[in-house]
């Protein structure tokens, strides 16, 4: 397996991990409030953290809502995601390397494992920040996408990468469609998924040329809006 050609930078590369957060109190809101989208249920959790994003988020994503054509609406799967959470899955993932990738040391496996679920310290979702999302019909029906929503590197044979050249061309113009609407609303996507896009995180940072990221990560309790 290789990875396409230009390689992606990575949620835990140096020059991702060494971008400081200048810090917001910017609330989580409840999407599940909002209007111009579909709830999924596949990471719904009993505290409705999954449904959370920061205000800068959703306003953002508001707007990419607006941007798309009758009939077609985002399918939304996972916002906040708590930080003890993300810490097991990236652990979980990484350890599944150790065999699947058994030619990689344990920097490597590290990195390796940043492709799908990020380091707790940089991880979009933890912060606020990040959004998964696919586009289905106004009755729900999923649009192809070339893999599921939340598709690993090795289960898919890298055609979770955003650019993944070998998928079908209904499905890479789905894809087009939903990163043409989010990027214009402000969005970065991480390039290893093309289901994951984010506003205001390092990642973001990087992609947009700023010093700084908005949002760190954030610690929300059941019921509370921070």
């Amino acid at each position: 397996m290789t990875d396409p050609a230009p390689a992606p930078i990575l949620m835990a590369d140096p020059r991702v991990t060494a971008i400081p957060v200048t810090g917001s109190d910017e609330p989580l809101v409840d999407l599940r409030t909002r209007s111009g989208l579909r709830m999924d249920d596949r990471k719904a959790d009993p505290a409705g953290h999954y449904a959370h994003v920061r205000q800068g988020v959703a306003d953002r994503l508001a707007r990419a809502s607006a941007l798309l054509p009758a009939g077609i609406t985002f399918l939304f799967v996972e916002g906040y995601r708590p930080p003890d959470l993300q810490r097991h899955y990236f652990t979980s993932y990484r350890e599944r390397l150790r065999d699947l990738r058994p030619d990689l040391d344990e920097a490597g496996r590290h990195l390796a494992a940043s492709r799908y679920v990020s380091p707790p310290e940089t991880a979009p979702h933890s912060a606020g920040s990040a959004i998964d999302l696919t586009l289905c019909t106004e009755d729900g029906r999923e649009l192809p996408m070339g893999t599921s929503v939340n598709a690993s590197p090795e289960d898919s044979a890298l055609r979770c990468y955003t650019e993944a050249p070998d998928i079908d061309a209904e499905s890479r113009a789905n894809r087009d469609l939903l990163g043409g609407v989010l990027t214009a609303a402000g969005f970065v996507n991480y390039p290893t998924e093309w289901w994951h896009w984010s506003y205001g995180d390092r990642y973001w940072a990087l992609g947009t040329g700023r010093t700084a990221a908005l949002y760190g990560p954030v610690h929300r309790t059941e019921g509370s809006a921070r």
